[in-house]
């Protein structure tokens, strides 16, 4: 008596698709006969996996197979997905293609030779300065990458003779052999899937048809990019294999810090002392600032109007002058952040004028002193209250 499908793949009768495949992945390879060579018992047990996933993974089969049983499907054949028992290529490539690749035949394994081939992109990574950041610039990088060897004209043959067709698998770059009750396909071991083969290799590329070269390429880099911003230079990759096209390069960029500037964003920050009287009487200062109409790099001043009684920390935000959008005709602020400066080796009369002034002021002149110590004598009347 033949053995119940579910059984055999060891599921419940209410599984799904995603059960069944799973449950046959494992029990095909766990009896493969690859992985059991010579052993009669595991080429049975796997027929018999093969089988009942070819019934069950097939949705008319199965309803046929749950009603009546195996006198259901006899009559279908037990062939999974109309192509017949012996047809198991279909269910192979459905299951193990992500574990396997195309080693077994069916499906677009079969007959393929390695053609042209697209050759492998590359990454660059680019440090750049703000200011070329700022107002765009044009960079010149070195970048080590295979090309075609002009000898050979990437034949991979000496010069004067050329690649022959692999005698082996015909020029397809596989061979097909029988094991069991299914065939297997390889990578022609002699050409290595070239399809090819060559008697006498070029010198210079040793047969490969390509060589490493450091090549000089100009980077336009445009104005507004950020840290991790990418640059993508079409066909400038390594070269492809058999006349294949070339690859791509990627440049990575990053901003080197600035001993100015700090960027957010759109927003450029600077951080500008201010002397004290300015602070307090009001006035102009002079703060650097990067200008986006000049060569690339140059930088220029600006006129900040600093407001009377200016604090620490205070901040003049001048829109337009900071980054440009990348993506955009947008264009961020300079925010210029004061600092006031106290000054320092006061000679006698400077000191006996801040005396006069010190003496000169009241609270109301000194908001944020007269603010904090109102707190604090409340701090101090709870703490001796509490004593």
């Amino acid at each position: 008596m033949a053995r119940d499908y579910y059984e055999i793949l060891g599921v419940a009768r209410q599984a799904d698709d995603a059960a069944l495949k799973a449950a046959f992945r494992k029990a095909a390879m766990q009896h493969h006969p690859d992985k059991n060579p010579g052993c009669t018992e595991s080429e049975g047990r796997f027929k018999e996996v093969n089988e009942a996933y070819s019934v069950l993974s097939d949705p008319q089969k199965r309803a046929a197979y749950d009603r009546f049983g195996h006198d259901g499907v006899n009559g279908m054949g037990a062939g999974g997905r109309g192509g017949g028992f012996n047809d198991v290529n279909d269910i192979f490539n459905d299951v193990f293609g992500d574990v396997f690749g195309d080693m077994f035949g069916g499906g677009g394994g079969r007959g393929r030779s390695q053609g042209p081939a697209r050759g492998q992109d590359l990454r660059y990574d680019l440090e750049i300065s703000l200011e070329q950041a700022y107002a765009s610039a044009e960079v010149e990088i070195r970048v080590p990458s295979a090309i075609s060897c002009e000898v050979c004209d990437g034949s991979g043959a000496k010069r004067g003779t050329s690649p022959t067709t692999c005698g082996t698998c015909g020029g397809a770059g596989r061979v097909r052999a029988t094991q069991g009750f299914f065939a297997v396909e390889r990578t022609c071991p002699r050409c290595g899937g070239a399809g090819r083969v060559i008697a006498d290799p070029c010198q210079t590329c040793q047969g490969h048809g390509q060589v490493r070269k450091e090549r000089t390429l100009q980077v336009r880099i445009p104005a507004g990019v950020d840290e991790g911003s990418r640059i993508r230079l079409a066909g400038e990759g390594d070269a492809g294999a058999r006349g294949g096209p070339r690859g791509d390069l990627y440049i990575f960029l990053s901003v080197q810090p600035h001993e100015l500037f700090e960027r957010d964003g759109l927003d450029i920050l600077c951080s500008v002392p201010v002397p004290m009287t300015t602070a307090a009487l009001g006035g102009e200062i002079e703060a650097p600032c990067l200008k986006a109409d000049d060569a690339p790099g140059s930088a220029s001043k600006i006129s900040v109007k600093v407001p009377e009684g200016s604090q620490t920390g205070r901040t003049v935000r001048l829109k337009g002058k900071g980054m440009p959008s990348l993506r955009s005709r947008e264009r961020g602020d300079l925010v210029v952040e004061l600092f006031v400066e106290t000054p320092t080796k006061l000679n006698g009369r400077q000191k006996e004028l801040m005396r006069e002034l010190a003496k000169s002021c009241d609270e109301g002149q000194h908001p944020q002193t007269s603010n904090f110590f109102k707190k604090a004598k409340r701090f101090w009347a709870a703490v001796t209250s509490e004593a």
